[in-house]
């Protein structure tokens, strides 16, 4: 299970994590979310991650982000529904994945673009994304006054200086993303594609085939609605049709 450092958690929130990972119709299930936030009461229904936006911010180069996670079920079902993406603060799978999808560690201090990079790493490495039925972790995401991420790697290089790292390890994402100012002959230095075969795409399915599924155009930079609008109503997607009967 991976986690932020600034959670709460429900009673058994590790054995409802994993009998909830073991109810996913699917042999190699990833279970996440958004948590809800640390004052919420946990147990009930668990949040789904549904729409991605193209940031705007000039310092995102328009990676592809995720959006709020709304709670769309009103009772705690018995089966987790599919999901889009892979939320870091808070994923649970069986420990394989990090031999099938090790973690890049080329990546140094990322935090734009690591959700969207895993997502669609874990899913053409034939793993299927799910949402918990119940939320068992709280996350506490208003901390003024606490240090951040970004501060301690300034206190450990130089002031200022992660905000040019991030610009420029983005661009690595980008690439196994299909981004085509992104592509091989136009990235400066070729270093940032050291050790990319590792730590790309998988081979079980093809990144064409996850974008579609998620609505998202990285070379016309467009978010367009899911086909079905099928995360929002809690239904398989296309291709995966054939679990319906599980949600009705």
């Amino acid at each position: 299970m991976q986690i932020d450092s600034h959670m709460t958690f429900a009673p058994s929130w590790d054995s409802l994590s994993i009998a909830m990972l073991v109810a996913a119709p699917s042999p190699h299930p990833v279970l996440t979310h958004y948590p809800p936030a640390h004052t919420s009461k946990l147990g009930g229904v668990g949040p789904r991650i549904c729409d991605p936006l193209i940031a705007d911010s000039s310092i995102e180069a328009q990676i592809v982000r995720l959006a709020g996670a709304p709670t769309f079920e009103s009772t705690v079902g018995p089966t987790p529904r599919f999901a889009p993406f892979v939320a870091a603060g808070y994923f649970v799978a069986h420990s394989n994945f990090l031999r099938d999808v090790p973690f890049d560690p080329l990546l140094p201090w990322i935090f734009m673009g690591e959700e969207i990079s895993i997502s669609a790493r874990l899913f053409t490495s034939g793993y299927d994304i799910f949402s918990p039925t119940q939320a068992v972790t709280g996350h506490i995401y208003v901390r003024r006054h606490k240090p951040k991420f970004w501060e301690t790697f300034g206190r450990v290089f130089k002031p200022g200086l992660h905000n040019p790292v991030q610009a420029l390890v983005i661009q690595r994402i980008k690439y196994t993303l299909g981004y085509p100012e992104s592509a091989a002959d136009m990235l400066s230095p070729a270093t940032l594609l050291t050790g990319i075969e590792r730590y790309g795409m998988g081979r079980e399915r093809k990144l064409a085939q996850y974008m579609e599924m998620v609505g998202v155009d990285v070379v016309e930079k467009k978010v367009t609605k899911q086909e079905g609008n099928w995360c929002h109503k809690g239904m398989p997607p296309k291709g995966f049709e054939q679990f319906n009967r599980l949600y009705m």
